[in-house]
């Protein structure tokens, strides 16, 4: 369907697709050529186009095209090579991929007119926009880095409780006995010890060298990371702006004809974020296609204090969405899905 909407014009395209950019139930999203650094964040507003704001706020053009360095704490504007002319009935959601979001990239799309982030009305025509801030690691990117992905929707898709209890009774979301399932599916924290290590998660070093966001396995784990062993309380001590690799207690799936997205960020269970990726693909830890239940990685900032998480703690909520078909490919089936049937897990980047 993605497909289709691309050759029907929905979707254009400045240079054809690549073998892989789309996914079981999203459109990879690809850099355009230039890079504009700019001095703050901000959303164009009703009335304003992003390249009008670009032009007010930018500081220089970084070319992309032989790839360029994309420094911490810095805000960029990028232009996509994708672009929308989406019909009246169909809306569409972006984030950012899982890779991006285990680097610690802070990134999001925007659109012409909008007044919020990642999110592009029905019948929205016009340019799509990546908002890059790199928080740890400085990152290298080119023309055609795929940082973000795009999801479409017609109609409500969003599975209410009593749906959602049910897929929960038939298909068992989560491998807890006593799931709370409401609005969402409760997910908690594992500090008990994963794998041989007992490791519980990793803590990113700070002052590292440059990460190529299109080099897979070239990253030997210690240069980057902190290995956090298991403490005797279970319990793990959040430092302020600090960025950790943490994953569920719980271990999911979604069923072949569902997509799911945790709620990344809930006041109400603590001042931290807990996932900037957050989507699941249809078949993610999903038997049928080879997962047998997978761990949700967490890729956890503290705010503004020191925050301690217990064992087992909710940190979010799992929203489960019913796709209007089967994909063709699930998550896992031979289509380059870097992590199925995953535990604690770094991004693809680093040498497991």
């Amino acid at each position: 369907m993605i497909a289709a909407l691309a050759q029907d014009g929905g979707i254009v395209a400045a240079r054809p697709f690549a073998p892989d950019q789309i996914q079981p139930a999203s459109l990879d999203l690809r850099l355009g050529p230039l890079a504009y650094r700019v001095r703050a964040s901000f959303l164009p507003g009703p009335h304003s186009a992003v390249a009008r704001r670009i032009a007010d706020l930018k500081l220089h053009e970084v070319p992309l095209s032989n790839g360029a360095v994309l420094e911490t704490g810095c805000v960029y504007i990028v232009p996509l090579l994708e672009s929308l002319a989406l019909p009246d009935d169909i809306s569409a959601a972006a984030n950012p991929k899982s890779s991006t979001g285990r680097l610690d990239v802070f990134t999001r799309v925007i659109a012409d007119a909008m007044r919020g982030f990642d999110r592009i009305h029905a019948g929205y025509h016009g340019p799509l926009y990546a908002e890059i801030s790199p928080r740890t690691f400085p990152v290298l990117v080119r023309e055609g880095s795929r940082l973000s992905q795009i999801r479409f929707r017609r109609g409500q898709a969003l599975l209410d409780a009593a749906a959602l209890r049910e897929l929960h009774a038939r298909e068992r979301l989560v491998d807890n006995d006593e799931a709370d399932v409401g609005d969402g599916v409760a997910v908690g924290v594992d500090l008990s010890g994963l794998g041989p290590g007992g490791l519980v998660g990793y803590r990113a070093k700070r002052h590292t060298g440059l990460i190529d966001v299109d080099k897979r396995a070239g990253y030997a784990v210690g240069e980057f990371w902190e290995p956090m062993p298991v403490r005797a309380d279970k319990t793990l001590i959040l430092d302020p702006n600090e960025f950790y690799i943490l994953a569920s207690k719980e271990a999911v799936q979604v069923p072949p004809d569902y997509a799911a997205e945790m709620v990344p960020f809930d006041p109400l269970v603590g001042e931290f974020r807990v996932h900037y990726a957050g989507f699941f693909d249809p078949g993610f830890g999903y038997a049928g296609a080879g997962g047998r239940g997978a761990r949700a990685v967490l890729e956890v900032r503290s705010r503004e204090v020191p925050f301690i998480l217990e064992h087992g703690q909710i940190v979010g909520r799992l929203i489960y969405e019913k796709m209007l078909a089967r994909p063709d490919a699930l998550y896992g089936q031979g289509i380059g899905s870097n992590y199925q049937a995953q535990s604690l897990k770094l991004s693809k980047h680093f040498v497991a």
